[in-house]
């Protein structure tokens, strides 16, 4: 069949089947996975690839994992030889990895004896070692990060390599939560298995296959129509993270969009070197952000495969802090410095359609790590959680208050579900008023959250906007920026954006979160 002879309701009913395989494979994640991180606030992504390791499909989860996975992929394909059974786990940063808690399980799927593709997700455990718990630490290095874990097989032939297992585990402050979600990931991939299984019996290898090839051309077929719309020509925009956590010094991060008919290249030479502290990027992280971008200004609902990213060139020089190299610490770039690279990409793009692109949205994702030792229920806890800010407004209507946006696709944590988990108290959480900038459409306001610990614990943020507001666009104002704080015997004594320190019992962390920057002029 050639490419004119396809049925476009054939492709449509393969893109939702593998889209829902996906799906699936996220319920299944959600509801057999141990932690919070993974029950509440769904910290993972599930996604389908080819034999050569080219995505299918991902379902609505994580953005910042939309084009860092097939890496992932990649590296299991280049390190090894699959076997039915086989499960391959890795984390390692600089190998197809995000940030060390990142941990990707890939599961190869044989039909009729061959190698048809994978199905893999990545799910971000709430510790995975280092030097403070939760493992999002003001690092100078990757060793001070947590275990690394090179492209290796968990399983082989259907066997547990419980040598492997057990050195994750032995490495771990939380051994029981972190089997619980890796065998939740296991049967995660499982279901996306059989379900790709159960297509290939009902339609066939040669069908499927040369769908899977319609699917990605069409994607990238509505991406060259959006670039192709919009004027030829060079964009540029550049914005700053406050600091790296160890230095004083703002980092930029700049980008020139170059247009030529339906291509474009996206060239981040402008941007800083890479620094001290964690909010280095890898490659895959970048890749990520520019997948995300140029999908969101697509106005139809295509799937997201490796067809989005066919027509765009990415330029991101080698040691700089959108494409680090090893062991620079990487924690944070997965998290913060991925939201400012969105930012600067839409700033540029809002040139070239203005009326598509929003103003800028809290631009960060709010880190916080807690862990200690419970004894009510005598054991060591870790607790992560990234926290909701104000969404910029649209060209059309108001930013969304207190939600997260952009390359976190997260829930909250519950108060009912923290405080049941750990030994904490939810003192405060509420929408900030008027923390959305002013214009025709107002940016969303962010939030409060202060978290009360009822035993000493070892306290880690990772935040940014402390220092630098989010950009409206078309005279709108700017969002207000963020503001951490540590209110100890009543007093409120303020934090940096990035710290690291132990509370007291009763201490309470409050974290008040920036809101989005509004569009237009009134």
């Amino acid at each position: 069949m050639s490419q004119e002879m396809f049925s476009p309701i054939k492709i449509e009913l393969y893109k939702n089947q593998f889209w829902a395989i996906a799906e699936e494979m996220g319920v299944t994640l959600c509801r057999t996975g141990y932690s919070p991180n993974i029950k509440e606030r769904r910290d993972y992504s599930c996604a389908l690839f080819d034999h050569r390791g080219e995505m299918i499909a991902q379902a609505d989860h994580m953005p910042v994992h939309l084009g860092s996975m097939p890496l992932s992929v990649l590296s299991a394909i280049e390190n090894f030889e699959f076997f039915p059974g086989d499960v391959v786990i890795l984390n390692d940063s600089y190998r197809g990895g995000t940030h060390l808690p990142d941990i990707t399980l890939v599961t190869p799927i044989f039909f009729e004896d061959k190698l048809f593709g994978f199905s893999a997700n990545r799910a971000h455990h709430a510790d995975i070692g280092g030097m403070s718990p939760g493992s999002m630490p003001l690092s100078q290095e990757l060793f001070q990060e947590g275990l690394i874990i090179p492209p290796i097989k968990l399983y082989e032939k259907g066997v547990l390599n419980k040598g492997v297992l057990d050195l994750i585990l032995a490495n771990v402050r939380t051994p029981q939560e972190r089997e619980g979600d890796l065998r939740a990931q296991i049967a995660a991939n499982e279901i996306g298995k059989r379900r790709i299984l159960d297509i290939l019996h009902k339609y066939g290898s040669a069908e499927v296959t040369e769908y899977i090839g319609h699917l990605k051309a069409y994607s990238e077929r509505m991406v060259r129509n959006l670039i192709a719309k919009m004027p030829d020509g060079e964009y540029t925009y550049e914005d700053f993270l406050d600091d790296d956590g160890i230095t004083e010094d703002p980092v930029k991060i700049a980008v020139k969009i170059t247009i030529q008919g339906d291509q474009a290249k996206v060239d981040f030479s402008g941007s800083s070197p890479q620094v001290k502290g964690c909010l280095n990027c890898v490659y895959a992280i970048t890749v990520s952000a520019v997948f995300y971008v140029f999908r969101l200004c697509v106005n139809a609902d295509i799937a997201s495969n490796s067809g989005c990213l066919t027509p765009i060139e990415i330029v991101a020089p080698r040691g700089s802090v959108v494409n680090a190299e090893p062991p620079h610490a990487v924690a944070g770039g997965n998290v913060e410095t991925s939201q400012r690279i969105v930012d600067v990409l839409l700033g540029a793009l809002s040139q070239a359609l203005p009326d598509r692109i929003p103003a800028a949205s809290s631009g960060t994702m709010n880190n916080l790590t807690l862990g200690g030792y419970d004894p009510k229920r005598r054991r060591y806890y870790t607790y992560y959680e990234t926290i909701a800010g104000g969404m910029g407004a649209r060209p059309d209507r108001d930013g969304i208050d207190g939600i997260h946006t952009h390359m976190t696709n997260t829930m909250n944590t519950p108060i009912e579900a923290l405080e049941y988990a750990y030994p904490f108290r939810v003192t405060r959480y509420h929408i900030r008023r008027g923390t959305g900038g002013a214009g025709r459409y107002k940016g969303g306001d962010g939030i409060r959250r202060d978290i009360q610990v009822l035993q000493e614990a070892h306290f880690t943020i990772l935040s940014d906007r402390r220092k630098f507001a989010p950009y409206g666009l078309q005279g709108g104002e700017p969002g207000q920026k963020g503001e951490n704080y540590l209110i100890r015997d009543d007093q409120e004594i303020p934090l940096p954006s990035k710290c690291s320190l132990t509370l007291k019992a009763n201490d309470i962390v409050s974290i008040r979160t920036p809101g989005g920057g509004g569009f237009g002029r009134k």
